[in-house]
């Protein structure tokens, strides 16, 4: 985290100290559980308070949020489905065919076309819930009450081209060894094993998460994938003499 203080400046030290702000509101409520009932309640109840305004002080002084739910889900989301879902193809298409060729410019059609998709849905969601929101606006001005700015979504194309980069990063992973002459599924398995853990452990990071939770999780996900694509891939194969 230093390293990347250091390199990054003032944007990274904020959204550090914002990651760090997460996790301890985690421990301070966990905190809060344990005592909420007994006879020391109100005062911890006022020691936490104290220190909820003193951590969003410090976080938010000279800056905006730098964590944004918004943007860490979406990055998430492009990222996980470009991983899981291009894995998933490559592995089925290594079931099926026998060329490595073949593979590549399957998972590389598969990953574009997945990226367009990714992008336009999470733009018509954004754009959906921004009339939503609009609407909502209106209706509060015309009877005189108070705007919420707090529920402040994100700008639909940002939404969109931010999901769709970032599926774009994760389809990469999976197709990149093949790229460079790996001709069995192995070489994907591991590199995509490899940067899910990374990936995972950042952005759990960055958004409050368990970390292990998350890892283990995705690892999963994916392990369930890869399976299943494979088995479809040989079954493909079996059935109707797939051989290229």
């Amino acid at each position: 985290m230093i390293a990347v203080a250091r390199v990054f400046g003032a944007p990274a030290i904020h959204l550090i100290l914002e990651a760090i702000e997460v996790f301890g509101v985690r421990k301070y409520l966990t905190v809060w559980r344990q005592y909420e009932h007994g006879p020391l309640g109100a005062a911890v109840r006022e020691v936490l308070e104290d220190e909820f305004k003193h951590e969003d002080t410090v976080v938010t002084a000279e800056s905006a949020r730098q964590i944004s739910p918004q943007r860490v889900r979406d990055i998430f989301l492009g990222l996980n489905d470009g991983l899981v879902e291009i894995l998933g193809a490559v592995s089925g298409f290594f079931g099926a065919f026998a060329s490595a060729t073949t593979v590549l410019v399957a998972g590389l059609m598969v990953g574009v076309a997945g990226a367009l998709s990714m992008g336009a849905g999470a733009y018509l969601a954004a754009s959906s819930e921004a009339e939503v929101r609009g609407t909502d606006v209106r209706r509060r001005r015309f009877l005189g009450e108070a705007e919420t700015t707090d529920e402040a979504g994100d700008r639909p194309v940002s939404s969109g081209i931010r999901v769709g980069v970032s599926y774009v990063v994760g389809a990469v992973v999976p197709v990149l060894p093949v790229a460079f002459g790996a001709r069995t599924l192995i070489p994907s398995l591991l590199v995509e094993g490899a940067v899910i853990v990374l990936v995972s452990s950042i952005l759990a990071f960055l958004s409050g998460m368990d970390v292990k939770r998350r890892i283990l999780l995705n690892l999963g996900i994916i392990a369930a994938a890869v399976a299943i694509s494979y088995g479809i891939g040989l079954a493909a194969k079996a059935v109707w003499g797939i051989s290229v």
